[in-house]
């Protein structure tokens, strides 16, 4: 077994100093942003139009009333609620609720 604190050993064929050389090639650009330039532009585009029309739209909207005296006279029945369907229930006999009794006083 070996002992773990100690450097591995080295094979003797292997030389003293390894140079390692990476070369990191990133993969071409393809240029895959323009759809969002073309949706951004479209979007711009939209607003402009509805903008325009919010702000110039000239006989569209509500007219002024004429006369703003309004007299309304409402009269509304008062609501009654309709009777319960037959046959009618009886009244309930009167009954008197059950008395509770009271503790009686500790005796010690």
């Amino acid at each position: 077994m070996t002992d773990p604190n100690l450097p591995p050993e080295r094979p003797i064929d292997r030389p003293e100093v390894v140079h390692h050389t990476t070369i990191n090639n990133p993969p071409e650009r393809s240029g895959g942003g323009g759809w969002i330039a073309f949706l951004i532009g479209g979007l711009v585009v939209v607003v402009a139009i509805i903008a325009f029309v919010v702000w110039n739209n000239n006989g569209g909207g509500v007219p002024d009333p004429s006369e703003t005296n309004v007299d309304v006279d409402i009269d509304v029945p008062q609501p009654k609620l309709p009777d319960l369907p037959e046959p009618k229930l009886p009244d309930m006999p009167a009954i008197e609720p059950p008395t509770v009794p009271t503790p009686a006083p500790a005796e010690g």
